[in-house]
C-alpha cells in the first residue's frame, strides 16, 4: 500500500533531475483519466475547477474548504502524488497560511503551492516583504507537515513587475525554505533560461501563460524541471465537449456513436471505484 510519506518522498525526488510533466485534473474522472495516461504526478487546478462550478478564477469565489475538497478527492482516487494550487492560501495572516498548509497535509496532498497574488487587496500582488512573510510562515509549516511547498512570484502575469523583481522575489522564497519556485507569465525562453539560472530550486513552468510554442526540449534545455499545464486540461475538454455538443444539437449522431466507452477509458478498478458495480450496470459500466 502506497503511504502518504511514499507520495511526498516520490514527489520530491521526481524535482531532483531531468524534467518531468504535470497536468491538471479539475475533478475525480479526470485525475483518474490522466494518471492512467503515464504521468508521475498531479496538480489540481484553480481555473478548471472554478469554471467547472460555474466560477471565477481568482475571485475570491471559491473558499478554502471549497479547494481542499477538491484536493482530497483528487489525492484519493490515485497513487500518484498530487499538488494543490492554494492561490494565496486562503488567509489575510501568516498564521492562517501556516493552517491552510496544515489542512492541506490532513488531505492527503504531496505538495503545495502559495503565491504572492492578492485576489482580493488594493494591489494585484502584495509588497516584497509581507510576500516574503507569507512564504516564510507557509515554508515553517511544510517542513512540520512534510509537503513540498513550490512558492509563486506572480507579477510577471499582468505585467505589475518585471523579471528582475521576479527573481528577487524567486530567490528570496528559495532561501526563506520554498523547496519549488514558480513564475507564471514568462515572456520568452530567454527570461525562462534567465530565472531558472538565477535559482538553485527546481523551477517550474506553466504552459499556456507567456511564452508560446516552446518544445519539451526546449523548456527542459533552459533548466527547469517541472511544466505543470494549469487549466490546459480542462480548456481541451471544454472545446471538445462544445465541437461535438454543435453537431449534435444540428442532427449529426456521428460523434456520439464514436465515443470511447467507460472500459476504454477507465480500469476496472476505477469502474468499480466509481460506480459501486452492479448487476444493473453494462459490462463497460453504463447503467441500463
Amino acid at each position: 500500500m502506497i503511504t502518504q510519506d511514499d507520495k511526498v518522498a516520490r514527489f520530491r525526488d521526481l524535482h531532483r533531475e531531468g524534467c518531468f510533466i504535470v497536468p491538471n485534473p479539475w475533478d475525480a474522472l479526470s485525475a483518474r483519466l490522466l494518471a492512467a495516461s503515464g504521468f508521475e504526478a498531479l496538480a489540481t487546478t484553480s481555473s478548471g475547477y472554478a469554471f467547472s462550478t460555474g466560477r471565477q478564477d481568482g475571485a475570491g469565489q471559491l473558499s478554502r474548504d471549497d479547494v481542499l475538497a477538491y484536493a482530497e478527492r483528487v489525492a484519493a482516487c490515485t497513487d500518484l502524488p498530487v499538488t494543490a494550487d492554494l492561490e494565496d492560501g486562503y488567509a489575510d495572516t501568516p498564521e492562517g497560511i501556516a493552517e491552510t498548509i496544515r489542512l492541506a497535509a490532513e488531505a492527503g496532498l504531496a505538495g503545495v503551492s502559495i503565491e504572492d497574488s492578492w485576489p482580493l487587496g488594493p494591489a494585484p500582488v502584495r509588497d516584497f516583504h509581507s510576500a516574503l512573510e507569507r512564504v516564510g510562515a507557509a515554508s515553517e509549516a511544510a517542513r512540520r507537515h512534510d509537503v513540498v511547498l513550490t512558492a509563486r512570484a506572480d507579477g510577471l502575469l499582468g505585467g505589475h513587475y518585471d523579471l528582475d523583481e521576479a527573481i528577487r522575489r524567486l530567490t528570496a522564497f528559495e532561501r526563506t525554505g520554498a523547496e519549488v519556485v514558480y513564475a507564471p507569465g514568462v515572456p520568452s525562453l530567454e527570461a525562462l533560461t534567465a530565472l531558472c539560472a538565477a535559482v538553485r530550486a527546481p523551477f517550474n513552468h506553466v504552459l499556456g501563460l507567456g511564452a508560446s510554442g516552446l518544445s519539451f526540449e526546449q523548456i527542459a534545455g533552459a533548466g527547469v524541471r517541472r511544466i505543470s499545464l494549469g487549466g490546459a486540461f480542462t480548456r481541451a475538454a471544454c472545446g471538445a465537449i462544445r465541437s461535438v455538443a454543435s453537431r449534435v444539437a444540428g442532427g449529426d449522431f456521428s460523434p456520439i456513436d464514436r465515443a470511447p466507452r467507460w472500459d476504454a477509458l477507465l480500469s476496472r478498478r476505477d469502474l468499480d471505484q466509481d460506480a459501486g458495480m452492479s448487476s444493473s450496470h453494462h459490462s463497460d459500466g453504463e447503467r441500463l
